[in-house]
């Protein structure tokens, strides 16, 4: 079974980084991806579409440091559904891309001489990150499948709006 989600677009809004109580960081940023499309009468529309994606670890350390708004980003990861119950005992749920990769494509926030000075490109993956794209038979396991990602905020369990990172 596969569950991938690969998204291409731009940063609506600097990525959030909190740190959790287990010291173990978590980030969450929107991604918009837009789509043009000629309507009924010949006119071109635009329909954009929000993505919730959440990183973790390094990655949310890395997006702190290299996203901003407006920059274009290449996400790889897993769709996610969380269900809860807020504060007045609503069930409340959410869809998320918990991202175990991203690549800044273009940041016009940033000139090439103001890239972040942490030793590592804007552009950096992990080394058990770094697998090609191309197709991998689901009986050979490509370093990035070997650990999967965490769902959750370092094995806690989001039962109540408080409890959730955001």
């Amino acid at each position: 079974m596969v569950n991938k989600i690969t998204l291409i677009g731009r940063l609506g809004a600097d990525p959030e980084i909190r740190t959790l109580e287990s010291g173990v960081a978590v980030g969450k940023f929107g991604l918009a991806t837009s789509e043009n499309y000629k309507d009924r009468s010949g006119e071109w529309q635009e329909q954009t579409e929000w993505h919730d994606v959440v990183v973790w670890r390094q990655a949310a350390e890395r997006a702190q440091r290299s996203l901003t708004k407006g920059c274009m980003v290449y996400v790889e990861g897993k769709l996610t559904h969380r269900k809860w119950q807020d504060k007045e005992g609503n069930n409340r749920k959410t869809t998320e891309v918990v991202a175990n990769y991203f690549r800044v494509l273009n940041n016009p926030n940033k000139s090439d001489d103001n890239r972040p000075s942490s030793g590592e490109p804007d552009n950096y993956a992990p080394a058990d990150l770094q697998t090609t794209t191309t197709t991998t038979p689901a009986s050979q396991p490509t370093a990035a499948s070997s650990e999967p990602a965490p769902t959750g905020g370092g094995g806690k369990n989001f039962d109540d709006e408080e409890d959730l990172p955001f």
